[in-house]
């Protein structure tokens, strides 16, 4: 495609463990501040793993962004998470909330993995006992999963593209490329995109029942997320939600917009679950395909790559996280960049790690430094076979860089990869056609 728009970032958006709002989690950045504690509701239902991640934030804060006549048995925290991360995203580009007129240049973008589990429990129940007219109105909208792009939708009016994503743990990253695409294309001018992970033991126990929770730190919550370490046994389940606005260049420019960053490319595919890709695990040839169609797609070399933000979740696959980075990008270790996880700090959030992790990107570009991988003090020995270590920052540091490249790798062998720049003057233009 010619003439594509550029795509730039002018509003985010988060709910984190370790910070709700931009500033808090930024603040929690710039700490190495860990988001993980003791979960005594794990522990009461008999989890290994009894370690989470959620956002500290209380019922009566989560609540009041859900629309007044939807309140009563809302009982879906991730729609609530998503809505807090997508309003704040919107005025933080200083777009108005609740306005007068419905928008059709903008759109949304907004993924999700699982809608509501507790939601639909509870309407099971209800059911089941025979009282099926009980059931309220808000029941739908709360468990269909394009429930939290309609609840967006419903307080900023927009008359764009809306819609929901998913695609397991490459669900966040993925929302953000093909809002991207759509502004590229010039069907757009902005889109609202991200993603939301709900919280609580009937999201988390299936992935505790295939014992790929950290079992081992649960009186030590702060060091039980331990992606790159040698002794790191299963990542830690989380809740949240991260949004970006995304504008063309012109637009955002022309009403003086500020600019974090913008997307030069990225790429989805998928492994097909052949050649050692299965339900759980990647195929190393298609994970390395992703990456490069992803510079590709925007037009950097990678010498350019200063940073990688991956997916590494704290698991066996790490170590050939790594390795697929090198072969993709023909690093060695003398010239292998910067790489680092956010969730050694807040565990895995599923379908919202990507837009959450993409957010934490934005910031460090930004601000101009990088968080450190936490609990990653002694380097698994085959991590150490493509990267020097002191291209693994154990805490927060100031790091000048321009160019991130982001990926997640999801259930189902599905890879998404996307590359960020802070620049955006007509100076650094570039061509992507």
């Amino acid at each position: 495609m010619t003439n594509k728009q550029r795509v730039v970032v002018t509003g985010m958006g988060v709910v984190a463990p370790n910070g709700v709002g931009l500033q808090e989690f930024t603040q929690a950045l710039r700490q190495n501040k860990s988001g993980l504690r003791f979960d005594s509701e794990l522990k009461k239902f008999g989890f290994s793993c009894q370690v989470s991640g959620r956002p500290p934030i209380s019922n009566e804060d989560l609540w009041s962004v859900i629309p007044e006549s939807h309140r009563a048995a809302f009982n879906s925290t991730g729609i609530a998470y998503g809505l807090m991360a997508g309003l704040e995203a919107w005025r933080n580009a200083g777009l108005q909330v609740d306005p007068p007129t419905r928008d059709p240049d903008s759109g949304i973008v907004f993924g999700t993995g699982v809608s509501s589990v507790s939601k639909t429990r509870e309407v099971a129940y209800t059911i089941d006992e025979g009282k099926v007219r009980r059931l309220r109105s808000n029941t739908v909208p709360q468990t269909m999963s394009s429930g939290v792009a309609a609840y967006l939708s419903a307080r900023l009016h927009l008359g764009n593209w809306v819609s929901s994503n998913s695609s397991a743990c490459a669900t966040g990253t993925e929302s953000i490329l093909l809002a991207a695409r759509r502004i590229q294309s010039g069907q757009a001018k902005r889109m609202l995109a991200g993603a939301c992970s709900d919280a609580g033991p009937y999201i988390w126990g299936p992935f505790d029942a295939l014992r790929v929770l950290n079992r081992h730190h649960n009186d030590r919550a702060d060091e039980a997320s331990r992606p790159l370490a040698s002794d790191a046994s299963g990542f830690i389940p989380r809740s949240g939600a991260g949004a970006l606005v995304m504008e063309s260049l012109d637009t955002a420019k022309a009403r003086g917009a500020r600019i974090y960053g913008e997307i030069l490319g990225g790429a989805v595919n998928c492994g097909g679950q052949i050649n050692g890709g299965t339900m759980t695990a990647p195929n190393p040839q298609a994970v390395q395909e992703c990456i490069i169609g992803a510079v590709k797609d925007a037009g950097v070399i990678p010498s350019e790559i200063e940073l990688i933000n991956g997916h590494l979740t704290a698991t066996a696959m790490d170590a050939l996280e790594v390795q697929n980075w090198a072969r993709a990008l023909e690093y060695d270790r003398n010239t292998f960049p910067v790489i680092h996880s956010l969730k050694s700090l807040i565990g895995h959030t599923i379908a919202a790690a990507g837009a959450i992790e993409t957010v934490a990107s934005l910031i460090g570009l930004q601000n101009q430094f990088v968080f450190g991988n936490a609990n990653a003090d002694i380097l698994h020995p085959d991590v150490l076979e493509w990267v020097d270590k002191s291209q693994i920052p154990l805490k927060s540091l100031s790091f000048p860089h321009q160019t991130v490249i982001k990926a997640n790798f999801g259930f189902g062998d599905v890879n998404a990869c996307i590359v960020i720049r802070k620049n955006t003057s007509d100076e650094q233009k570039r061509n992507h056609g």
